[in-house]
């Protein structure tokens, strides 16, 4: 695990408010991320499937989708993993 130190310069009210809210706390902090990244993915899949339709590639069957998704994740963790 990395650990990060961040800083942030918000305005009084809205720090009262996100404090006020548990926002700031490193697992809330650590949940808000992994939404936006979560986000960003979804986002660019959207993006992929709308170049796939205007380029008129046929539609993939959820078992190749599945596949492709599982792919992907595998390379993003031996991107991830520890070189030993």
């Amino acid at each position: 695990m990395t650990t990060l130190e961040v800083k942030l310069d918000l305005p009084d009210r809205v720090a009262r408010e996100v404090q006020a809210a548990g926002l700031l706390t490193p697992k809330a902090l650590r949940g808000l991320l992994k939404d936006a990244m979560q986000r960003r993915a979804a986002q660019a899949i959207l993006a992929g499937a709308t170049r796939a339709t205007e380029s008129g590639s046929k539609r993939l069957s959820m078992s190749k989708i599945q596949a492709e998704v599982n792919t992907v994740r595998r390379e993003r963790r031996n991107k991830r993993a520890p070189i030993a």
